[in-house]
C-alpha cells in the first residue's frame, strides 16, 4: 500500500469507516429518487469515487439524465448539461476564442469557456453526435485540461463526465471511437426495472409530489474520498486476479482459443487501473476495508466490455461480449 507521509494503517481505517458512513447516506439519497437500481447507482457512484469517467447505456426513458442530475445535486458539484445532436461542433463544449475591439480601438482575443468547464458534465445522448465531436471530449477527459488556439486551460477539479447512450444500433447514432471508449472507467449498462420496482416508480412519480435529492458531499469532501480511495490496500490474491483477467482478455497474450480467434482487440493497460481503483470503491462503498476477488469478479463486464471487440467471424458464429466475459470471469473465479 502507498501511504501517504505521516499516514497509518490506523488512520486509513478511520477515514475508511467514517467515509463508509457518509456514502451509505449518499447511496440512500440517490436510491429516494432513482428506484430499483441499486447497481447502477454503486458504479456510477464508484466511478466518480475512483476519478473516473462512466458511460450509461440504455433504451430512452430508463432515468439515465435523471440519475446524474441526482448524483449532482448529492455530490455537490456543479454540473452542466450538453445534449450531443449531429450538428453540436467542438466549440459548443469546449468553448473558443473571441476577437474584441476596447476603446482605444486595440484588438484581443478573449476566451469563452464552453460547458465543459463544470465539475460534472452531463454528455446527453453522446452517440448522436459525429465522432468529430465526441473526440472534442479526449484531452479533457484524460487530462482534465482542453487547448484552445495553442492555449491550454484547466478543468475544474474534481473533474467528471457521465454521458448517456443509446443503443447503437437505433437510429441516427454514432459509434463511440475506441479511444474515447477506453477513458470511460466503466459502462454501466441501465436496463428495465422488475414488475415490483416498477410499481413502486409508477406510484412515487404520478402523483402530486415527487421525492427530491438532498446534498450529501461536497467537491472538496469528494476530492478527499478519492485520495482515501489511493490509499486502500489490495491484496495479492485480488492483483493477480486483476492481472489475469486482463491478460487473459487480450488476443495476443490469452492461452485461450476463443480470445485468440475471436476478440479482435483486447483492452489496455487501462482496463487493470479500472478494476485496481473500482475494487477499492467497490469495498469502501460497502463498508469494508480492502477489496477482494468478489468485487473483481463484479466489475469484469463494466471494466471490460467497452474495450473489446469481437471479430466478424465470432459474431457470426454467435459469440457475445458478455458470454466471454462470463466465461474469462469463472476461470479467474
Amino acid at each position: 500500500m502507498n501511504a501517504m507521509p505521516g499516514t497509518t494503517s490506523d488512520d486509513i481505517v478511520a477515514r475508511a469507516e467514517a467515509a463508509s458512513a457518509l456514502l451509505g447516506r449518499a447511496r440512500k439519497a440517490i436510491g429516494a429518487v432513482i428506484l430499483g437500481q441499486d447497481e447502477v447507482i454503486d458504479l456510477a457512484l464508484g466511478a466518480i469515487l475512483c476519478g473516473g469517467h462512466a458511460l450509461l447505456v440504455g433504451a430512452p426513458g430508463l432515468a439515465k439524465t435523471r440519475l446524474v442530475e441526482t448524483i449532482a445535486t448529492v455530490t455537490g458539484l456543479d454540473e452542466k448539461r450538453i445534449q450531443f445532436t449531429p450538428d453540436l461542433m467542438p466549440a459548443d463544449i469546449l468553448g473558443a476564442e473571441v476577437l474584441e475591439e476596447s476603446d482605444s480601438g486595440k484588438r484581443s482575443f478573449r476566451f469563452i469557456p464552453g460547458p465543459v468547464f463544470c465539475q460534472l458534465l452531463m454528455a446527453d445522448e453522446i452517440n448522436r453526435a459525429s465522432p468529430r465531436t465526441q473526440s472534442a471530449l479526449l484531452q479533457a477527459m484524460q487530462e482534465h485540461q482542453v487547448s484552445i488556439a495553442g492555449t491550454a486551460h484547466d478543468l475544474p477539479r474534481p473533474f467528471h463526465v457521465l454521458a448517456t447512450q443509446n443503443p447503437i444500433e437505433q437510429e441516427g447514432t454514432y459509434p463511440l471511437p475506441e479511444a474515447q471508449l477506453d477513458r470511460f472507467l466503466f459502462q454501466i449498462d441501465v436496463g428495465y426495472p422488475d414488475a415490483a420496482h416498477e410499481r413502486e416508480i409508477l406510484l412515487a412519480t404520478t402523483g402530486a409530489r415527487e421525492a427530491a435529492a438532498e446534498r450529501v458531499l461536497s467537491a472538496e469532501g469528494l476530492l478527499d474520498l478519492q485520495n482515501l480511495v489511493r490509499l486502500m490496500p489490495v491484496g495479492e490474491k485480488t492483483l493477480d486476479a486483476i492481472i489475469r483477467l486482463v491478460r487473459m482478455a487480450r488476443p495476443g497474450q490469452s492461452p485461450r482459443a476463443d480470445v485468440q480467434n475471436g476478440v479482435a482487440w483486447g483492452p489496455g493497460p487501462r482496463a487493470g487501473q479500472a478494476l485496481m481503483l473500482g475494487v477499492r470503491a467497490r469495498a469502501l462503498l460497502q463498508g469494508r476495508l480492502a477489496p477482494c476477488v468478489d468485487d473483481v469478479i463484479a466489475l469484469a463486464a463494466p471494466a471490460l466490455k467497452h474495450r473489446m471487440a469481437l471479430s466478424f467471424a465470432a459474431r457470426a458464429d454467435g459469440l457475445t461480449l458478455p458470454d466471454l466475459i462470463d466465461s474469462l470471469v469463472r476461470e479467474v473465479a
